[in-house]
């Protein structure tokens, strides 16, 4: 029996995988949440580097808001699907979209948390 969906292997996977990632990015680019959550990042590192910020707490930082646009990202998945599946009011779709919100809320205070003790550091003891 024939599988339904062929897989590709090899560097065909590759290059199909990275469209995939261009399309979600496109996709999430469309979220006000998610520009500006880019907009904090840009802001997050010209601050930085204004305060004199080490390499290493640069990266801490890009680190940090690539873990929040992840998030940010399954947030907006799981959003999707339960608009899809279950458009009427459900209390476990509410449950699904205020935990994902949930997540999203805990990568912007640890990003924010790092942010203030890094900054703080430098202005108060640099």
């Amino acid at each position: 029996m024939k599988p339904a969906v062929t897989k590709l292997t090899g560097i065909s996977h590759f290059f199909a995988a990275a469209g995939y990632s261009l399309g979600g990015f496109r996709r999430l680019i469309r979220e006000a949440a998610f520009r500006q959550e880019l907009l904090f990042f840009a802001f997050s590192v010209i601050l930085l580097i204004v305060v004199g910020a080490t390499l290493a707490e640069l990266m801490i930082a890009v680190v940090l808001f690539l873990a929040l646009f992840a998030v940010e990202a399954l947030n907006t998945a799981i959003e999707e699907v339960i608009d899809r599946i279950s458009p009427e009011i459900s209390m476990v779709g509410k449950h699904a979209k205020d935990l994902g919100s949930f997540a999203v809320v805990c990568m912007i205070v640890a990003c924010g948390v790092f942010l203030l003790f890094t900054i703080g550091e430098h202005l108060l003891f640099g």
